[in-house]
């Protein structure tokens, strides 16, 4: 299988990371811990390793791995707690540090590597990302303050604050100030880069604590979780459940509401109805705004046979795309975008909203990680006998409005501060995400273009990736490489006009520009289409 090349890294940040080499001894640095955190140290030799539970891609260069552990406590619910984190500090620095966003529930320290908006490779079978780490950059990762990816922390106030933003805030702190120990100089510059929940708290850091970042990248943020998506997610149960199949003791097989098969024909649908709109009929939808596709139009006229929907499946799926609403038929979440991705695959729609194909077991992950939070963080107080199969439209979001304001970021459009500063906000959603709508981002995007007017792509873009679904994969070109354009945007004054993308999986071998909203690529209409060249980016 083809190769796709990340972009390297220019020359200028070559000459740099040979300028700040580390000046203290990775073996001693735990020694200087700041007073009320404990560190451990490891220093890893350069191309010896791969993060953690990686079986492919490039080995890690030369660099001092620092995890901590700061304001452990007992909580409220009698639970230990304490907020991680993980540094790692390379021997060849570039003066820069990079935030990884988590996701999710968090309680996890991921391998503090740097691998989102980075660009993917194809090696084998598997898409395996670069690392900001190789490129030079500190980068640091934390729990969130505490410990353990379920939802039970929600019982604990202090817990629910740290998640959402006080632990942030300390790690970006405490981060900055191991730096300066470590190497005798601060950082240059700092940079930000998540998705879903990690999206959430890029937002969150240009809104709360507009000074630790220069560039922030948020992808698929979840701005409204707590009272948005997560609604969307019982609403798109309830539908698909009150449709699917039933077992002998007559219940829903949510997984079979729609066959593998099924999901083929809604793919083929969309395609025949939307593809061609950008000039290119290449199994990607680049123009979803023009998409005015209908799966009335799939029904079949008589008998379900395996080209058509029965009726109350193309009646679900109108239903979910719609979004969800209250029984007065008041908007609970957005619409969400016709996406060709949606059907294929490759594509994790499937995953969330249905569960495998092959099981009669409800294991859909809104079923297990939505309903997990709804139950443990987003209600007030707490209720693990709330099921999104039972959620009910009219009463339940009102359970969600005493804490949802700690982790909402989807109000806030004037960023007053984050702009007067010269920070950079780089958001990007793929249009089959089957989690948080691109509609969502995009009714964002347009109130911030309504405040800031001509400046707003000054300190904004929106880059909308056609195809692929929560963060990475699906059926589009994926593999980017966000922080090199971010670099680009903040230290050079280069605004992304647009950024080459690659496919890794469904499409390996093929680029396209993304475009910053509202543009999308058009294809000129001669060269191949395969090449990113041949298309433009032009205004609806």
């Amino acid at each position: 299988m083809k190769h796709i090349r990340l972009i390297p890294i220019t020359a200028a940040l070559l000459l740099a990371s040979t300028a700040w080499a580390q000046t203290t001894p990775c073996e001693s640095f735990a020694a200087a811990a700041p007073q009320g955190i404990t560190l451990q140290t490891e220093s890893i030799a350069g191309d010896a390793v791969r993060p953690p539970n990686v079986a492919a891609g490039p080995l890690l260069k030369a660099h001092c791995r620092v995890s901590g552990k700061m304001e452990q406590r007992t909580g409220q619910d009698g639970k230990p707690y304490f907020i991680g984190f993980e540094l790692r500090l390379p021997v060849d620095w570039n003066g820069r540090l990079l935030y990884q966003g988590g996701g999710g529930n968090d309680g996890i320290v991921r391998p503090a590597v740097g691998p989102q908006a980075v660009g993917l490779s194809v090696q084998g079978t598997q898409s395996v990302p670069g690392y900001a780490l190789n490129r030079g950059f500190a980068v640091v990762t934390t729990d969130a303050g505490h410990q353990g990816p379920s939802a039970d922390f929600g019982f604990d106030m202090q817990a629910r604050l740290d998640n959402a933003y006080r632990a942030h805030d300390i790690v970006a702190v405490t981060a900055k100030s191991l730096i300066q120990r470590f190497y005798s100089k601060p950082a240059d510059k700092s940079y930000f880069i998540g998705c879903s929940g990690g999206g959430r708290q890029g937002m969150m850091f240009t809104q709360r604590f507009p000074q630790h970042f220069d560039g922030v990248i948020a992808m698929a943020p979840a701005m409204r979780v707590s009272k948005g998506a997560t609604v969307a997610a019982a609403w798109d149960t309830q539908a698909f459940q009150s449709i699917a199949p039933k077992n002998a003791q007559g219940q829903g097989i949510l997984s079979q509401a729609l066959t593998d098969g099924d999901l083929g024909i809604i793919r083929k649908g969309i395609l025949d109805a939307c593809d061609a709109q950008d000039g290119a009929a290449d199994g990607i939808v680049a123009h979803p705004a023009a998409c005015q596709f209908d799966p009335k139009s799939l029904k079949c006229a008589g008998d379900k046979t395996d080209a058509c929907l029965a009726a109350p499946q193309a009646d679900a799926l109108q239903k979910i795309f719609s979004g969800a609403q209250t029984s007065k038929g008041e908007k609970l979440y957005f619409t969400w975008p016709w996406d060709a991705g949606i059907g294929h695959p490759q594509n994790d729609w499937r995953a969330w909203k249905l569960g495998n194909s092959t099981t009669t077991v409800a294991n859909s992950r809104h079923v297990f990680l939505m309903q997990d939070a709804l139950q443990g963080y987003f209600v007030t107080p707490p209720d693990r006998s709330l099921s999104i199969y039972q959620f009910n439209f009219d009463t339940d979001p009102a359970r969600m409005d005493a804490h949802s304001w700690i982790f909402n970021t989807a109000d806030d459009v004037k960023l007053s501060a984050y702009k007067a500063r010269g920070g950079k906000l780089l958001f990007a959603h793929g249009t089959a995400d089957p989690i948080f709508s691109s509609d969502e981002m995009v009714d964002y995007y347009q109130r911030l273009s309504k405040e800031h007017g001509a400046s707003t792509q000054d300190f904004s873009r929106l880059f909308l990736i056609p195809g692929m679904g929560h963060c990475q994969g699906g059926a589009g070109t994926d593999s980017w490489d966000g922080l090199q354009a971010l670099v680009d945007w903040v230290e050079r004054g280069q605004a992304p006009q647009s950024i080459t993308a690659s496919g890794s999986q469904v499409f390996p071998g093929r680029t396209r520009p993304l475009c910053p909203y509202p543009q999308y690529a058009r294809y000129k209409g001669t060269g191949s289409m395969e090449d990113a060249a041949n298309f433009t980016c032009t205004a609806p």
